[in-house]
């Protein structure tokens, strides 16, 4: 094997492990360990009880504060149809 091959594959390997360190910085159930549950960025709302069931706890469920739409002049929705330049 000469000094220039040599070259050649360390070039080509520092190119390869380039790329596949790129494609691990996303981890997925596909690309993760068998185990690997990333789940959807959440938190949780409860707890898992010794039977396996799961209690929902008030104080961790969301509140949503909504304000009072009953007198809003707009709709929640605009038909395709609508005319985009409207006086």
């Amino acid at each position: 094997m000469s000094a220039g091959s040599v070259g050649v594959s360390a070039r080509w390997e520092e190119q390869y492990l380039c790329k596949h360190h790129a494609s691990l910085n996303i981890l997925t159930s596909k690309t993760g360990p068998r185990n690997y549950y990333k789940g959807k960025n959440c938190l949780s709302t409860g707890r898992h009880t010794s039977k396996g069931k799961y209690i929902l706890i008030a104080e961790k469920l969301p509140k949503y504060v909504v304000p009072d739409l009953t007198r809003f002049p707009l709709k929640p929705y605009v038909e395709h149809s609508t005319p985009k330049n409207i006086p």
